[in-house]
């Protein structure tokens, strides 16, 4: 049904994405495809590293641990981009389209008020991804 699964992960907040990362680590088991994990990361340094090497190499630890935790095959994606709280939903697209992912599996958040006037990343990229994105809240 599906061949390789997106996950969109922010390594800053890696302890609320349980729910997601079991979601996606069962769907991979189930159909029996990978899974990757996307990052996105700046230039700059930020609270998660201080190059987007260091970013890169952070990303593909945590890849090798969910994989091995959850018997899984699992990759990674660090994307570098100049502004991702700006361009974040375009560089998960971009992301998407770069891999081959036909399934992303991503945590949300509960809605509130911001999320009546501006669109969340889950739900823009809901909107505007050419495949099936599935949002765990």
């Amino acid at each position: 049904m599906y061949k390789k699964i997106m996950v969109p992960v922010d390594l800053a907040h890696a302890d609320r994405l349980d729910k997601a990362l079991t979601t996606a680590a069962d769907l991979s088991r189930h159909y029996k495809i990978p899974v990757c994990y996307v990052g996105i990361t700046a230039t700059t340094p930020g609270p998660v590293a201080h190059t987007p090497e260091e970013f890169k190499s952070k990303l593909d630890a945590f890849a090798k641990d969910e994989g091995a935790k959850r018997g899984i095959d699992a990759s990674s994606l660090a994307k570098v981009s100049h502004d991702p709280s700006v361009d974040l939903d375009e560089t998960l697209v971009s992301a998407l389209n770069e891999i081959g992912a036909d399934l992303v599996v991503m945590a949300s958040h509960v809605p509130g008020v911001p999320e009546h006037i501006f669109a969340s990343n889950a739900g823009y990229l809901a909107s505007h991804a050419p495949v099936s994105v599935l949002v765990v809240r």
